[in-house]
Order: structure tokens, then sequence, then C-alpha cells
């Protein structure tokens, strides 16, 4: 049996890790089917405080995983296919039926981009294709982009890529958007953003050279296909907490997102804590998922030292 284990290794899951193996602890960490996260699909990072000239996501990841190694922390491949929080030790089912043991554990799982499912989508992931404005918005400055959704989060999206395009079309596969009002208007009354409404994504379109040269999409009104040109493709149709393997052991949100006691990575169970974009729908960044990592292993040291007085509401 584990003092303590760490389910997920992006950001979150690496940093705590790093913070717990150096307190001694010598965590257990699942790795899952991706390890390094959402980081390992991307190609330059450049918001990440401490490299000028950037650094490429899968070596960012793999820095962070060799820093954790180096404190004595231990990896595990595989994928957690249930829990059980009913109790101290708290047992975690792998795939394949190995059940271990920890004292406490912290869930870093993450939130999975939803995707379009289209032809030239994920084949141009990292190379035109993106699910962050605010991680990949300044490579496409001075270029055409397009943002594929209709809600809240594709009205900001466009919104701030309007800081770095020459244009922004928005694509949805209805005349209405499913955004509330404020945000419409805000995306409406900026003169950068057009308009591609009543338009069902059909495929990402390449040029002979494989850049991104447009998105393919059917004009429901005519009936007919059009090419919409663009040099960037921004999917903002939502993400998925990975929460589904815990089935209901932590209490989360209607998104499925972990809730946490404000201020802290505590759950409403003693002794789980969650961190990183498993618990954060609004900011989604490395770096405050790399934060959170920290607060989540020194909660987890305190708690663990029994000076943790846990007073968990779910406000």
């Amino acid at each position: 049996m584990r003092k303590t284990m760490v389910i997920g290794t992006g950001p979150a899951g690496l940093t705590a890790a790093i913070y717990l193996a150096r307190a001694n602890l010598s965590p257990i960490v699942i790795e899952g089917t991706q390890p390094g996260g959402q980081l390992t699909t991307t190609t330059e990072v450049e918001n990440f405080p401490g490299f000028p000239e950037g650094i490429m996501g899968p070596e960012l990841m793999d820095n962070m995983r060799k820093q954790a190694e180096r404190f004595g922390a231990e990896f595990r491949n595989g994928w957690v296919e249930g829990v059980d929080f009913s109790k101290r030790p708290f047992k975690v089912k792998l795939e394949g039926g190995e059940e271990l043991e920890a004292e406490s554990v912290i869930i870093s799982t993450g939130a999975s981009a939803k995707y379009l499912g289209i032809p030239g989508e994920q084949d141009n992931v990292g190379r035109g294709v993106s699910t962050c404005a605010t991680c990949d918005g300044f490579f496409f400055r001075g270029k055409k982009i397009l943002v594929i959704g209709g809600g809240d989060s594709a009205m900001e999206e466009a919104n701030f890529l309007t800081r770095f395009a020459t244009e922004v079309t928005v694509v949805h596969r209805r005349e209405e958007l499913r955004a509330s009002k404020i945000m419409q208007d805000r995306a409406k009354g900026n003169g950068k953003i057009s308009w591609a409404l009543n338009r069902t994504p059909l495929e990402v379109v390449t040029d002979e050279t494989g850049a991104v040269k447009g998105l393919k999409v059917r004009n429901n009104e005519a009936g007919q296909e059009e090419l919409v040109e663009a040099q960037g493709v921004f999917v903002a149709i939502g993400h998925t907490p990975n929460t589904k393997f815990l089935g209901g052991a932590v209490e989360t949100d209607d998104h499925g997102y972990i809730l946490v006691k404000p201020g802290t990575t505590e759950t409403n169970v003693p002794g789980v804590f969650a961190c990183g974009d498993v618990q954060d729908m609004r900011y989604r960044q490395a770096i405050t998922a790399a934060g959170s990592g920290c607060m989540a292993a020194m909660d987890c040291e305190k708690f663990l030292e029994g000076s943790m007085v846990h007073d968990w509401s779910g406000n």
C-alpha cells in the first residue's frame, strides 16, 4: 500500500508528483492512455514561464516526468477502470484487474476537447487545427481563422482570436447561436468577425504542401458544398472532463467536473484531491494546471500529516 497515488500525467499530475516525491512520499503515478496529457499533441509551447524561446509540448512533459522520477516517483502505465473511495485505504482498479491501494489519491485526469470527427481534423491537430485559442492564437497572426461552434466558448474564442487574425469566421451548423445574448452581442459587434451560419462542417482541407487552406462545409439552406478559406481552424464545441471512471465516487457538477472546496483541491471525500482541468472548466492552461498540482500535493501532504481539518461544503 502507498501513502499517495496520482492518477494522470499532464502538467497538474506531474507537478503534484514532483512535490510529493520531494516530500519523501514516494508517490505512484498512473499514466493512463495518453502519458503527458494534451500537451503531447501540441507543437511549440510559448506561454509556459521559463522558456523564452518556447519549448515543444512533448519535451516539456518529458522533462516534468524525468524531474518527478529523479525524486523518487514511480510511474505505472495503465488505465483506471474504477475506484473505491468508501473507506481507507482507497482502492484503484486498473485495466486487467490489478488493484492498487493508497492512503490518499490525487485525481488529475484532465478534460478532453470535443472534436467534430470529420476527415482532416485529427490529422492536422497542431498543424492548423486547434482547440485552444489562448494556447495557439499567436501562431496565426495576420491569417484568416475559422472558429467552429455556436456557444459561449466559441464566441469567446472568436473575440480573442481577432487580436491576431485579419479575419475570424464563425462556422455553425444552425442559423441560431446557442451562446448567451451578451456573448452574441459582443461577437456580432466585433468588426473582424464574420459569420458562416447554417453550415455543417464536412472536412478540413489542405493544399499540396499539407498546410490547412480551409473547411469544406455544406450550406444547409442551399443544399450544396462550399469551401470556407482559412489558414487556421479552431474547434470550440466544448470539453468533456475525464471523470467517468470514478463512477460517482466524488462529487461533480452537472458537466462532470470534480467539485473542490473553494481555495483548496479537496474533494468531498477526505484524502481525495483533484487538480488541473478535471476540476477547472474556466482557465484550462498548462501553467494553471501545474499550479493546482502543486496545491494538491501540499494539501495531500497536510492531510497525511493529520494537520488538515476537513470541512467540505461543496459550495
